[in-house]
């Protein structure tokens, strides 16, 4: 017997159930999971999202960087709730591949593959940058298969593990992140939030005057800025909110969660929320003023996002207002022109409860999405 069919087999005799995504490389993993009776026992669902538009879909959105450590965790996690849909009562796991390997011409960028799994309690991501002409793609599909089947194995709990066969020039970088029980309730949906004070959670927190809700990926300066000049305007202590759940992608991971909050430091409070919509913001913070930019305030004002739905857009505008919540809203540069509240077509009822900050207390032209896109 081969070391892939004993590691396949010890696979097969774990209960957990896994869904698995590749695309650009690693499809052989597939293959050896299949070619050893028990299958049916391990795999639930296997897909190829090869295609971008097909990646688009898994992902619910197009990532920034289709070959990334942090696509293949959003894959992962893409697979982890497709698996709790399949099997919503065993133990299940997403494991994901992402890669760019050799091909019929040349290649400007490196050949390379990043690897995670989620489950429950734990994300994990391996990436590796494979010298290049060193393999054919035949040898590079076996390495990069033999990293999926270790991933598979580390998320049925085995310390089985088969030698990926790197070169002495290669290294796996890892990164993960076990999380703790609040962490995990809340991704199982068994807390609605968290407030997070450096690595510890709150166990009953009292809900805060002011909310300062964002994905801060990541944290700048125009964000500390509103934070303080919010602070100043409102009196009170405003706490940043992130939601792990968004309307149009994955969820955040576990190294994700990890990373956002360690950007704030020990000493400020942050929420660990469920709540991707104003609407349900408003639920868990009643009576808080949430500090917003006016792309996310015109966003809760157009029917666009409620389906197209305008009466679902008014009545998530009623709910908030009838919640006691308040918005204060600065304003931000888009394609070179300041765009102030005052410029906003909004619902009389949203306009009602907003404040807007002027460009001469605040104008700062930086954003989280071009600092991304520099790193």
């Amino acid at each position: 017997m081969s070391s892939i069919e004993s590691l396949v087999e010890a696979i097969h005799a774990s209960p957990v159930r896994v869904v698995l995504a590749v695309a650009g490389g690693g499809a052989r993993a597939i293959a050896h999971l299949l070619e050893v009776p028990g299958a049916s026992r391990t795999v639930l669902e296997a897909v190829v999202p090869y295609a971008p538009s097909a990646m688009c879909q898994w992902l619910g959105g197009p990532p920034e960087q289709f070959c990334s450590e942090a696509t293949a965790r959003a894959m992962a996690m893409a697979g982890w709730l497709r698996a709790r849909a399949l099997d919503p009562a065993g133990p299940v796991a997403g494991v994901s591949c992402t890669a760019s390997l050799a091909t019929d011409r040349p290649k400007r960028g490196s050949h390379r593959a990043a690897v995670a799994l989620q489950t429950s309690s734990r994300t994990a991501v391996y990436w590796v940058e494979l010298v290049k002409g060193r393999r054919s793609r035949a040898d590079e599909e076996t390495l990069v298969a033999t990293l999926v089947l270790n991933a598979v194995a580390e998320a049925c709990g085995l310390s089985q593990r088969r030698p990926a066969g790197l070169l002495a020039d290669e290294r796996l970088q890892t990164r993960s992140c076990t999380a703790c029980r609040e962490w995990q309730e809340l991704m199982l949906g068994l807390r609605r939030a968290i407030r997070q004070r450096g690595t510890q959670s709150e166990p009953q927190p009292v809900p805060p005057a002011a909310v300062y809700p964002g994905a801060f990926n990541p944290l700048h300066r125009g964000h500390l800025r509103i934070l303080e000049l919010a602070e100043r305007i409102l009196g009170a202590a405003v706490e940043p909110e992130i939601s792990i759940f968004n309307v149009d992608k994955p969820p955040l991971d576990y190294v994700e969660m990890a990373c956002r909050l360690e950007q704030f430091g020990p000493g400020r409070p942050v929420w660990l929320t469920r709540a991707a919509t104003f609407e349900e913001k408003s639920h868990l913070f009643p009576g808080a003023t949430f500090v917003v930019g006016v792309d996310t305030l015109r966003r809760i004002a157009e029917p666009r996002y409620y389906g197209g739905d305008a009466g679902a857009c008014q009545k998530a505008i009623e709910r908030i207002a009838g919640c006691g919540c308040r918005f204060l809203v600065f304003g931000r540069a888009e394609q070179g022109r300041f765009i102030s509240l005052e410029e906003l077509d909004l619902p009389p009822l949203l306009r009602a409860i907003c404040c807007g900050v002027p460009e001469a207390e605040f104008r700062e032209d930086i954003s989280s999405t071009e600092l991304r896109r520099r790193r």
